[in-house]
């Protein structure tokens, strides 16, 4: 079965290009001109991705998703006419994988579409299958072939990153999946649970540092070790 994409696009020429662009590589996709429709499909259909736009008529872009991050961790591109730091920013701040501002290339945008879908299923690569190895049922991490001695939240914070290498994912986000009470935590308490986990990752490779900061944003896993 084809994955499917979501466009969430009120311009109907934009969204008639990036349907074509996207179908051509083999995706299927469904468009919506609006946003209001977007969650009550989201739980009826299988969607791989969504591709949304920011200026919808009747309801702002980040906060569709922010009602969408409640119920789904379903990878989400951007879509906007504005270039300011601040509207890229706050999109990845509140759960959004990737950004692209107007005019952009069909070509372009399909193409990042498979790079986050890439990461999402995570494909072969250095940071989620060689460099770290993964043991749910045992709760356990070995990196480069040494198990980690981790807390709770280190190695709930660590499953994140390896399950999305290359995604930024903003403290509160973090706090939201790795922590049992988010609400009652601060979010210095990311920073130092951060901290340690490099302190322990160092002593077995001191030349390299999986994880990176984003200032303004919040951390990552570094894809291509």
């Amino acid at each position: 079965m084809k994955p499917k994409i979501l466009i969430v696009e009120d311009e109907p020429a934009i969204a008639d290009t990036i349907q074509y662009a996207l179908e051509t590589d083999g995706f299927a996709t469904e468009i919506l001109n609006s946003g209001g429709p977007a969650l009550p499909l989201l739980k009826a259909e299988k969607i791989a991705l969504i591709v949304l736009d920011i200026g919808l008529p009747d309801i702002n872009g980040i906060e569709l998703c922010k009602k969408i991050r409640t119920l789904s961790d379903v990878p989400i591109i951007f879509l906007t006419a504005r270039s300011d730091e601040i509207d890229r920013v706050v999109g990845l701040e509140i759960g959004g994988d990737d950004y692209v501002t107007k005019p952009f290339s069909p070509r372009e945008l399909a193409a990042r579409v498979k790079a986050v879908l890439r990461r999402v299923k995570g494909d072969p690569s250095p940071a989620g299958k060689t460099v770290f190895s993964l043991d749910t049922e045992k709760c356990r991490i070995a990196y480069f072939g040494t198990r980690l001695d981790l807390s709770k939240y280190e190695y709930n914070l660590l499953t994140v990153f390896i399950n999305r290498p290359g995604r930024v994912f903003s403290r509160d986000r973090l706090m939201e999946l790795a922590w049992d009470e988010p609400d009652a935590s601060m979010d210095r308490t990311v920073d130092a649970h951060i901290k340690n986990l490099r302190a322990k990752l160092k002593t077995i490779r001191p030349d390299i540092d999986p994880i990176l900061t984003h200032r303004g944003m919040g951390y990552s896993l570094k894809e291509g070790l």
